[in-house]
């Protein structure tokens, strides 16, 4: 049976699904020009639409005139920690600067990582509610199966999605050349035993940050046998690896930290342990956040432009939903060492 034998009547975007073997989703992303779709994925799906003489143009009209004028502001995360961590109030700030000047609406919505609690996420950015969505601080390949989300999608942060990394949009920061600054500036300081508190092992960030580190170690032919500890970016987990690397590792005299809520933790650990930062051990956050500035002694850190990756999100978003991109887009940000009195 031929694809035209299909459906002899005026086909459906279900029909052109069907005859390209394909979701109805994928075939609603490749009508109306979306990226995360594979070339062959597109071409069979074109060649669908050709040949059962499907309106291309009028289905792409009534889609347009469907805006809602929303997007989703996407943090998979639990609720408390999406409060208590500044690090997502400052993105926020980037994402609704551009969405104000553009007269859209935010809708912030939170996705912990239960089955349960995703359902309804799904069911609400799949449901006409919202033009597009942007993600943060995705775990794992992807707390929700994105392949069934009908609007555009940009990342903050690159993400980890069975290899079809090419296939999504996404704004990060340079986490690996900003982590092997932090750790250049202590082996160039004359630190001899350099340890990390890594972030999460299911995340980029955290995966990236600690191939800088671990890179620059390699590099100055330094061991990091017994000093890679991990935490979650929270500062109590920042605390408890510091006390537990100064268990395994008393002879440490700097720590790199893979954000600046676990170097607080770092700090008081040490400060604890009756530890002078930085005579006795340096120690290196990752964000910049305002906090580090109060710190005793301020935290030297590596510097993330979280509000213009907020910001450069949002304007890949509606570059996607206005249709006036070719494909995913992949942007990654400069980071920057500021040295305080920490190391």
């Amino acid at each position: 049976m031929t694809a035209l034998e299909l459906c002899p009547a005026r086909p459906t975007l279900a029909d052109v699904a069907r005859a390209a073997g394909v979701s109805s989703a994928t075939a609603s992303r490749v009508l109306n020009g979306l990226p995360r779709v594979r070339p062959e994925t597109r071409r069979q799906v074109e060649s669908a639409m050709a040949a059962l003489g499907y309106e291309r143009q009028r289905a792409v009209k009534v889609a347009a005139q469907a805006r809602t004028r929303s997007i989703a502001f996407v943090v998979c995360e639990e609720g408390l920690r999406l409060f208590s961590d500044p690090y997502f109030a400052r993105v926020v700030v980037g994402v609704n600067r551009v969405v104000t000047a553009a007269g859209l609406q935010l809708v912030l919505l939170p996705v912990p990582s239960t089955r349960d609690c995703q359902a309804p996420a799904m069911h609400y950015l799949s449901g006409g509610h919202v033009d597009g969505a942007l993600f943060v601080s995705m775990h794992g390949r992807s707390p929700l199966d994105l392949d069934r989300i009908d609007v555009p999608v940009v990342i903050g942060g690159r993400p980890v999605l069975d290899g079809e990394d090419g296939q999504v949009s996404y704004v990060d920061a340079d986490n690996l050349g900003g982590a092997a600054k932090a750790v250049r500036h202590l082996v160039d300081s004359g630190r001899s035993v350099i340890a990390t508190v890594a972030g999460p092992r299911d995340m980029t960030v955290g995966l990236d940050r600690l191939a800088g580190y671990r890179r620059v170690m390699a590099d100055a032919e330094r061991s990091d046998h017994g000093l890679v500890f991990f935490g979650d970016f929270s500062q109590a987990s920042g605390e408890h690896a510091a006390v537990r690397l100064l268990e395994r590792r008393p002879d440490v005299d700097a720590i790199f930290t893979a954000s600046d809520l676990m170097a607080v933790g770092v700090l008081r650990a040490l400060r604890r342990a009756g530890r002078r930062v930085p005579d006795d051990v340096a120690v290196i956050g990752f964000d910049d956040l305002p906090i580090g500035r109060h710190t005793d002694p301020p935290l030297t850190t590596v510097r993330q432009p979280v509000e213009e990756m907020g910001a450069r999100m949002t304007r890949e978003l509606l570059a996607l939903i206005a249709g006036g991109s070719s494909g995913p887009r992949r942007v990654v940000l400069d980071t920057e060492l500021v040295l305080r009195a920490s190391a």
